[in-house]
Formats: C-alpha cells, sequence, structure tokens
C-alpha cells in the first residue's frame, strides 16, 4: 500500500509540473462546474459522490501508472462522469487528474 501511495505522490508531482494548460482548464472547470454550490436541492456533487470518491485509488493507480492499470472503480466512475457531462471533451487520464484533485 505504501508504494502505491509513494506512486501516487511522484505520478502527481510529475503531472502538477508537466500538465498542459488546455487540460489543467478542461478537468478544473468541470470540477468547479460539478462541485460548485447551488441552491438545487437535487444537483449531484463530485466532491460527495460515492463512485467518485470510490475510484479515487484506482484513478491514483492509473495515473501512477500512466493509464496502464484501469481499476474497475475508475472504469465505473469514468462511465458515470460521461452520463452526468455528455458533452464534456476530457481524456481518461485528464478525469482521473480531476478525481484525484478532487
Amino acid at each position: 500500500m505504501s508504494t502505491l501511495r509513494l506512486l501516487s505522490a511522484a505520478a502527481l508531482l510529475t503531472l502538477a509540473t508537466s500538465a498542459s494548460a488546455t487540460s489543467f482548464v478542461i478537468t478544473t472547470d468541470w470540477i468547479v462546474d460539478a462541485t460548485g454550490s447551488s441552491s438545487d436541492a437535487t444537483s449531484s456533487s463530485t466532491k460527495d459522490d460515492k463512485v467518485i470518491l470510490a475510484a479515487r485509488e484506482d484513478a491514483a493507480s492509473f495515473v501512477a501508472s500512466q493509464g496502464a492499470i484501469r481499476g474497475a472503480h475508475l472504469e465505473a466512475a469514468l462511465q458515470h462522469i460521461h452520463q452526468q457531462q455528455p458533452g464534456l471533451q476530457a481524456t481518461d487520464a485528464q478525469l482521473a487528474e480531476a478525481i484525484l484533485a478532487n
């Protein structure tokens, strides 16, 4: 487990320094839009979304392995995100980064 955390931390550091502005804007805009406060009680929030929360460890593995490891929780979260935001133009890697940043 500590190896996974070390790999995740290293991957996040690498991604933080090498991420393109476009991917950062796309993922952060989506997170802000999805988690922003709303007076609508029915609005969904990825911050509290159980599908997204369950995918954090899989997202870390995905990012650390540069996409080689795709866990079931991450796959479910990616499908969930695409259903919630059908017009979202983001790669799986960008979404995994956003899940980790959330």
